[in-house]
């Protein structure tokens, strides 16, 4: 039987897609590479590209996933 109280991660159940799109919507790839500086965001920026190094690099990963959180925390989130 599942546990009927819900998560406390605020990232539960969002994937690393979900996330940048969000924070692409609200920000664009320009706000964003601003915000965390990394090639990905910066230099011919897709989301493909972007889960690609997101997912194989995991402090650029926790920045991705603080900024998210901090979204959400502002009412940005679409959740």
């Amino acid at each position: 039987m599942p546990d009927p109280t819900p998560s406390r991660d605020p990232l539960h159940g969002v994937t690393l897609e979900r996330m940048i799109n969000e924070l692409v919507d609200r920000y664009g790839w320009e706000g964003l590479g601003q915000r965390i500086n990394i090639r990905c965001f910066t230099h011919d920026p897709s989301v493909k590209s972007s889960l690609r190094f997101l997912r194989k690099t995991p402090w650029a990963r926790e920045k991705v996933e603080a900024l998210y959180i901090s979204m959400a925390r502002e009412g940005g989130s679409g959740r």
